[in-house]
């Protein structure tokens, strides 16, 4: 597949590496020709340096006969224009904008085939929102992640010394909680992957990945390790895009705190927000922190744009007693660096963003795409279509299926149900089956196992 990227920023970065390693032909445009040179020296890509909205630049980075257009600079109206362009000039079947700005957001029909031909926009800011007021929600885990539009969830949570899962297999949960269907879809143990068995004893430090109707995740979560009490009081450093969002999604359920460095934008912030208390200072003061009570803080959320900054004074409140602690960090060294220490959830925006992504760029009919641990693996809601004849998974049972390896079928959703993937479920036509694949490499074998004969259109 061609993919033309505009923007060399950590999104459309983030997703070329990932989609070169999937032999994919990748062109990248930016105006920053230094940043295409370390993408170049690094991936099996082309780059192009040069204005993302000048049909020009469009033309000699290969728009004619691209496939798909990634429009992920750090200006709405490039990427917006970039769509329009495509459409109008060179016919790109398929349009993808990231779009930051609320008022072009609240405006969908912007977006349509009559003004400027956006098939699908995206806004990193609102994903990252989404996605971290989950983890407040679910205090104990360290991702949760939705398919089937909120029917099923994807809950990574830690194994310790001394709860209830450590030292025991896995079919120990079946037999504990047999009102309540889960699945475990896969286990971490030292960064390295294992396919989950029955049999399979759970050591302290696991990461555990498990599947179940959203509805029952509190009650899996309780078996799983020691329920945390719940989140109620929630400070967040930074009150830029994220921290604002952030904020306003939380400050009627919880009791926020923001603290934002820069005294105008505390004025605005403090008009805007309404339940929410804006205090000028630096995240990284201590002395502020000790003040501002952290010791009694459920979350705290460190979402400046400084890396070095959310990392320290994610760390100072750990030091000053905050139960959880959030950084938002861009760099991926950092990432895995401070992951699991004292800093409980590193946040890397371009890999929770990526999914959103990667859904439109696979093969057959994929409804979701999540990245987890930080793009090593990827679970996938792909709904299946045909009959035994057109299709070489449905009609049959989970165990009759060729999966790759390293590949499981943790759910399938079959209208309103939840079904865990039991080696003797029965795929029917028109379900949403959730992959979980642990060795990305095996991702285009799981998409070409799901897709229909062409006889079947």
């Amino acid at each position: 597949m061609k993919i033309l990227i505009l923007g060399a920023g950590q999104v459309g970065s983030t997703v070329a590496e990932s989609l070169v390693s999937e032999a994919n032909d990748i062109t990248i445009v930016d105006s920053d020709g230094d940043k295409l040179r370390l993408l170049q020296d690094r991936l099996d890509l082309r780059t192009l340096t040069g204005n993302a909205a000048h049909p020009s630049i469009l033309e000699q980075a290969g728009i004619a006969d691209t496939d798909i257009l990634l429009a992920v600079t750090q200006s709405d109206e490039v990427n917006m224009l970039a769509c329009k362009l495509a459409a109008s000039l060179y016919n790109t079947p398929t349009r993808i904008a990231r779009i930051r700005a609320t008022d072009f957001l609240k405006r969908p029909e912007l977006f349509n085939k009559d003004n400027f031909c956006v098939d699908f926009s995206i806004c990193p800011e609102q994903i990252l929102t989404e996605y971290i007021s989950k983890l407040i929600e679910f205090p104990e885990a360290l991702q949760v992640l939705e398919f089937a539009d909120g029917k099923a969830s994807l809950v990574a949570v830690r194994a310790f010394e001394g709860g209830p899962l450590v030292g025991k297999p896995l079919n120990f949960l079946r037999t504990h909680m047999p009102q309540v269907e889960t699945r475990v879809a896969a286990i971490f143990r030292k960064n390295s992957p294992i396919i989950p068995e029955g049999d399979t004893v759970v050591q302290d430090g696991d990461e555990i990945f498990f599947i179940a109707a959203t509805d029952n995740i509190r009650s899996v979560l309780k078996e799983m390790r020691r329920m945390d009490k719940p989140c109620k009081r929630v400070m967040i450093v930074g009150g830029g895009n994220i921290g604002h969002r952030l904020s306003k999604a939380l400050e009627h359920d919880y009791q926020v705190k923001l603290i934002e460095y820069n005294k105008k934008a505390c004025e605005r912030l403090a008009g805007e927000l309404s339940n929410t208390l804006v205090l000028n200072g630096d995240g990284t003061d201590e002395k502020l922190l000790l003040q501002e009570h952290i010791g009694e803080v459920d979350v705290f959320c460190a979402l400046t744009n400084d890396d070095e900054n959310n990392i320290m004074s994610a760390l100072l409140a750990k030091q000053g007693g905050a139960r959880k602690v959030i950084a938002l960090i861009n760099r991926n060294a950092y990432v895995d660096l401070v992951q699991g220490g004292k800093i409980d959830i590193a946040l890397s925006p371009a890999y929770v963003t990526i999914g959103s992504l990667l859904a439109y760029v696979r093969q057959g009919d994929v409804a979701v795409v999540h990245s987890l641990r930080r793009g090593a693996a990827e679970a996938l809601e792909l709904v299946v279509h045909g009959d035994r004849h057109s299709s070489r998974v449905v009609g049959r049972r989970i165990e009759e299926i060729n999966l790759p390896k390293g590949a499981t079928i943790g759910a399938i959703v079959r209208g309103e149900q939840v079904l865990m993937g039991h080696r003797d479920t029965l795929i029917e036509s028109e379900d949403h089956v959730i992959v979980f694949v642990i060795n990305k490499q095996m991702v285009k074998k799981v998409e070409k196992l799901f897709q229909v004969n062409i006889g079947f259109f």
